[in-house]
């Protein structure tokens, strides 16, 4: 076996498990992700704690299984809703005319004018925390990077001889969007979106991390990592193992976007 697909197993099978662990996260552990024990404080990794326990006694293996449902969720909501409005837009903008395609442009300049996070960072302060909330700022931070990519692949396409075929016809304008438009416009841009899902998780993660995430003692990664930096010279675990989950989540989804060929499209 090469290693090229080896490390595409590798990814396909961490993948699977954060999956499993999302799903069913008592599969994988008995133990409850808030379940403290005042005598097991800040414990290394050991064969009862895999991942050795926090500053509660909670076992931090359990809270980066549970954990995985609340930071692979937020990154997903985040990618749909920044994938679902970008499209949206993007979409308008290359097919209604001039004036959509000025106004939503500029939109979309403006928007990208700001650094990603800290424009996550503004929207989240605004409209508040919590996982929803962290994944639609993120979904409106990745906003204007798929209404471009939209607009470019509609330009693309809408002078297609079948969509000419389909003005010819009669058919409204919104329908040949959609019916013609569209589903031949979107590969590259559900492609993006495959792979952003980690980058979205990333972001979001990062929030969490800065305080705008689920409240304490909801586990999840980044919140997680943030609640260990008091405890970092004196148990390295408490932040280190949620710190790879999210580096293994985002390593093998470009993994694989890689081994399929979703990168190079």
């Amino acid at each position: 076996m090469s290693a090229r697909r080896a490390g595409l197993l590798a990814a396909v099978a961490v993948l699977a498990f954060l999956a499993v662990c999302a799903v069913a996260p008592g599969l994988v552990t008995s133990r409850g992700p808030e379940a403290a024990d005042p005598a097991g404080v800040l414990q290394a990794p050991s064969a009862a704690h895999p991942f050795g326990t926090d500053e509660v006694g909670r076992d931090v293996f359990a809270r980066v299984v549970h954990g995985a449902r609340v930071s692979l969720a937020t990154g997903a909501l985040a990618t749909l809703f920044g994938l679902t409005t970008g499209a949206l837009a993007g979409t308008v903008a290359g097919f209604a005319g001039r004036a959509a395609d000025a106004v939503l442009m500029r939109i979309v300049d403006l928007l990208m004018g700001f650094p990603a996070l800290l424009l996550a960072l503004f929207v989240v302060a605004v409209i508040g925390r919590g996982t929803v909330h962290i994944a639609i700022a993120v979904g409106v931070a990745e906003f204007a990077g798929y209404a471009r990519l939209t607009r470019a692949e509609v330009l693309r396409v809408r002078s297609r001889e079948y969509v000419e075929a389909a003005r010819a016809s009669g058919l409204p304008g919104p329908l040949i969007a959609w019916r013609h438009v569209l589903p031949n416009a979107v590969q590259p841009v559900l492609s993006a979106a495959a792979i952003g899902v980690g980058v979205s998780m990333l972001a979001s993660s990062s929030l969490s991390f800065l305080g705008f995430g689920p409240p304490p003692p909801a586990p999840e990664w980044g919140g997680m990592v943030a609640g260990a930096r008091d405890y970092v010279a004196l148990a390295w675990w408490t932040a280190a193992f949620p710190g790879l989950a999210v580096v293994a989540t985002i390593l093998s989804v470009r993994r694989i976007g890689r081994g399929t060929g979703l990168l190079d499209r």
